[in-house]
């Protein structure tokens, strides 16, 4: 394989304003991803060494949140919250108490920043979603933003905000914190490939649900935010010899916002489907995918401070380059980091996974480097597979 100069690229084209004007529900993308965990100053600090993310924003005792402590953390258009309860007192610190209690670290939320939070808010009643926070303002000296809720699968939500108004670190209640760790390049010992962050967007978000429900919450999708159908895997294209499962991938009309939606499917033994869903307690957010421009150089970084990758067997190797042809990253790189690869009619994707990031074997992590093509890694299923069950197995789960 050959080495080209150029690196990933992770935005999707604005979409004309005409194709705004009649989108149903627009978008302007993803605002945050928002965890309950149970311990938020520590994951920040994971996050922060593990994954290269700069601390932003706090909110907590300190500055008047008496029964949360939040910390959002950022790498380039990417956001994530990490919240746990101080001291539950009101039904949203319950919520999180026993979200924590039921799952255990896991997505409470899957935000997403909208144009027009009342407009978004209205259809998607109006067309079936269950509204868990009405539209309001909220306001602080950096401004007002608007915000309100509706609930999706499981007990995961999606908040809707608009944050047009608002010149703050995240949102009002939430002041400007220092960073945690250095930068990864100024790090004593840190291996220093790139100065950059580890990646810059979020790509998509990974939702886990019942046997049976997938095509309910795919038409869920459709009908309460107008996403259109991107593409869908079912069959051998997504399954080994001992489990199976199915997907599906909704999206808004920009392809900013990607909801990639998964059911078990009938198998010889238990799918990673029914593993998540079985210690995870039901539906909820399987994997966050992040966008970067390196991944040799994300993945080298993050493998120095501790995180850990699926394997890949060598054999995976020995045909590929048949298939997918010349990529920027040469196939010896390729075999000596575990990146996968897979190739479209669009272009090719480099990808590789996290193993799960909590003790329980639920939520993980993908970094996709994309080169033209807007697929999902489809040629890689069955590799990925295999290297889930082979940890399955280890866990005794499989």
């Amino acid at each position: 394989m050959t080495t080209a100069p150029q690196r990933g690229t992770h935005q999707t084209p604005d979409a004309p304003d005409s194709a705004r004007q009649a989108d149903p529900f627009p978008v302007k993308g993803m605002d945050a991803v928002v965890f309950a965990v149970g311990n938020a100053k520590q994951a920040a600090h994971y996050y922060s060494t593990g994954f290269g993310m700069r601390l932003v924003a706090y909110s907590g005792p300190e500055n008047g949140s008496r029964e949360t402590a939040s910390y959002v953390l950022e790498s380039g258009a990417a956001r994530f919250v990490f919240t746990s309860v101080v001291r539950p007192s009101s039904d949203w610190g319950r919520f999180l108490a026993d979200h924590v209690a039921a799952h255990g670290d896991g997505v409470v939320d899957l935000a997403i920043e909208v144009p027009d939070a009342r407009a978004a808010y209205a259809y998607a009643v109006e067309h079936g979603a269950r509204g868990i926070e009405e539209p309001h303002e909220v306001t602080d000296e950096h401004g007002t933003i608007v915000r309100a809720a509706i609930g999706t699968y499981g007990v995961t939500r999606h908040t809707l905000v608009e944050r047009g108004g608002y010149d703050g670190p995240y949102l009002p209640g939430f002041e400007t914190a220092k960073p945690l760790v250095a930068p990864p390049d100024r790090r004593a010992g840190g291996v220093g490939a790139s100065p950059t962050r580890y990646f810059q967007a979020i790509d998509h978000c990974v939702g886990n649900v019942e046997l049976g429900r997938m095509d309910e919450w795919v038409g869920f999708y459709n009908k309460v935010m107008g996403f259109t159908n991107m593409k869908e895997f079912v069959g051998d294209d997504i399954a080994t010899e001992y489990s199976a499962l199915m997907s599906k991938v909704v999206a808004d009309g920009t392809r900013k916002v990607k909801f990639p939606l998964n059911e078990p499917a009938v198998g010889k033994k238990k799918s990673q489907i029914d593993e998540y869903l079985e210690f995870y307690g039901g539906p909820g957010v399987q994997h966050i995918a992040l966008a970067t421009n390196d991944i040799v150089a994300s993945v080298r970084e993050m493998r120095a401070a501790g995180v850990q990758f699926l394997d890949v067997p060598d054999s995976y190797y020995e045909t590929l380059g048949e298939w997918v042809g010349d990529t920027r990253v040469p196939l010896d790189e390729l075999r000596e980091l575990k990146i996968l690869a897979d190739r479209d009619e669009d272009g090719y994707l480099l990808q590789i996974f996290t193993k799960p990031v909590q003790d329980r074997p639920t939520v993980f992590f993908e970094m996709i480097e994309r080169h033209g093509s807007m697929g999902f890694g489809k040629g890689n299923f069955k590799a990925l597979f295999q290297a889930i069950e082979r940890e399955q197995e280890k866990r005794g789960n499989l």
